[in-house]
């Protein structure tokens, strides 16, 4: 079990990326959902040890976080959003470098290593080739597959089906969930559907907090006879944006289908069965309008 209790993190120029943060993660995929700039990377650095909280407290298992970043670091893995390795370098040589960083000093142990995890990660087939020539899809298996080495506890992935096309999105997603049942595994992603497809529990970050946790189906359920659709010319957009509250749009067939929020069925609206996605949307929406109240 991951413990997080009121981390908060504010940089030198007095930006707070994180106001109070608690959470409790346990084994299994959990998905941290969250806009740009919602302070989800902040966040992920923070757990990884990559920088010290502001104020607040981690635990993970037996372990403080804070107090034993090294302890933490060895049975961590983690996928940056962004991660640079040496590109002339082979898939292979660069996973068995890293498994003697990881501490992994048996010549024999380390190959058993580096070729289940390229098995795993279906980067056997291309094993010697330069990683400076993988597609996106491949330099993200190879991420996972670094972050594997050691059979870490925690494994923290950041934004990694950004930019993917759905063929690779789907292979890695199916190698998430392949690893994610015995060990704790954040998925920080603005993609709702990558939390929708994997996620058994989650929340949503915005502006720094904690805006709403629990399982994807509850939350759904909770939205239920909340949430109405019509469909109206796009010069009307504005028009339903000042009379209703909007939490979605989107074109189709020269229109817009707009999605809004109302305890009550509006007039011209129909109910919609809802999904993550308007969810997401919605508590999005109930942020601005609180911060605007303020």
């Amino acid at each position: 079990m991951l413990e997080l209790a009121g981390v908060s993190h504010v940089y030198p120029n007095g930006t707070r990326a994180l106001d109070d943060v608690t959470l409790s993660i346990p084994k299994g995929m959990f998905g941290l959902l969250g806009p740009n700039g919602a302070g989800k990377s902040t966040l992920m650095r923070t757990i990884a040890t990559l920088q010290a909280p502001t104020a607040g407290s981690i635990r993970f298992g037996d372990i403080d976080v804070l107090a034993e970043p090294d302890a933490l670091r060895r049975t961590l893995g983690y996928l940056p959003q962004d991660f640079g390795v040496y590109p002339r370098v082979s898939a292979y040589q660069m996973l068995d470098h890293m498994a003697v960083l990881k501490g992994i000093t048996s010549a024999g142990e380390r190959k058993a290593v580096v070729e289940h995890l390229l098995n795993q990660t279906n980067l056997w087939a291309v094993r010697s080739k330069a990683i400076a020539g993988f597609s996106g899809g491949m330099r993200q298996r190879f991420g996972i597959a670094q972050a594997l080495i050691g059979d870490p506890q925690l494994i923290i992935v950041d934004e990694p089906t950004a930019g993917l096309d759905p063929e690779e999105r789907n292979r890695f997603l199916n190698l998430l969930a392949g690893i994610g049942e015995n060990v704790v595994v954040i998925l920080s992603t603005h993609i709702v559907d990558d939390v929708a497809d994997l996620c058994p529990r989650m929340a949503v970050l915005a502006g720094g907090k904690v805006r709403l946790e629990g399982a994807p189906l509850e939350l759904i359920r909770q939205t239920q006879g909340r949430v109405w659709q019509r469909t109206v010319p796009h010069t009307q957009l504005s028009e339903m944006q000042a009379q209703y509250e909007v939490i979605s749009h989107r074109f189709f067939a020269g229109e817009i289908v707009v999605h809004v929020l109302a305890d009550s069925q509006p007039d011209g609206f129909a109910p919609v069965s809802g999904g993550l996605e308007d969810v997401y949307f919605a508590t999005l929406a109930e942020t601005r309008r609180a911060a605007v109240a303020a």
